[in-house]
């Protein structure tokens, strides 16, 4: 089978590290999906707008491992120390790198230059992801709530309050600051790391902002323009 890459979605999230960790978790960010030009067909798009979400199948682009995939893998939300079967989690190193996820549509048009454009809220990729497919989210066939959902269910989700020790740089959006809000109070450091002297960095629009974390409570240290 041959596959093609038919979009790229584009957003603030710059590296893997700070990314929501699933969908739905930063509503507040919103990506840009760009077909590639084989794909920029108006038509091809009709009757979207009355899709309130869609599903986004695309690739772990940089999550790529060369030689044998392995049976077994370490999930984050489990402390990166306990092994489960990779078909039993949604890690990206998988036999055939692909990811799906489920994303809001706040608006769709048409660009003189680029074509049809997606813009998307909720969306659980990096910056220049290449995207597969976009298919139809259908409530009546796709949702499951009351589902069980394996180790999930009995693992905490925790959240972190936010602080500011800086302020940020005026030219941040309102949108990118609610944004970048989401993505820290969700703590995107990995589970097994809690060293309250430890200062993490991660990669924002064209910020690189630096934080540490202390008890419940994360805090901004520097935002610098990179």
């Amino acid at each position: 089978m041959e596959v093609r890459y038919i979009a790229r979605l584009y957003n603030d999230f710059n590296t893997k590290f700070g990314l929501p960790r699933q969908s739905g978790m930063a509503d507040h960010l919103l990506s840009r999906i760009v077909m590639e030009k084989p794909y920029r067909v108006a038509e091809a798009f009709r009757g979207i707008e009355g899709y309130e979400r869609l599903w986004l199948v695309w690739e772990f682009h940089e999550a790529k491992k060369e030689g044998e995939w392995s049976p077994t893998v370490r999930p984050p939300r489990l402390g990166g120390n306990e092994r489960v079967g990779v078909f039993a989690t949604r890690s990206p190193y998988r036999p055939n790198a692909i990811g799906l996820s489920c994303v809001k549509l706040e608006k769709f048009y048409i660009d003189e230059k680029e074509g049809p454009v997606l813009i998307v809220s909720g969306a659980d990729l990096q910056n220049g992801t290449p995207i597969l497919d976009i298919k139809p989210y259908l409530p009546y066939a796709d949702s499951y709530p009351k589902a069980a959902a394996g180790f999930t269910d009995t693992t905490e989700k925790k959240t972190l309050a936010v602080r500011y020790a800086v302020s940020l740089p005026s030219d941040m959006t309102a949108e990118q600051r609610a944004a970048l809000d989401e993505a820290l109070k969700n703590d995107p450091r990995p589970a097994y790391q809690s060293d309250p002297d430890r200062v993490y960095g991660m990669s924002y629009g064209k910020w690189d902002v630096r934080f540490g974390v202390v008890g419940d409570e994360l805090i901004v240290r520097e935002v610098v323009g990179s």
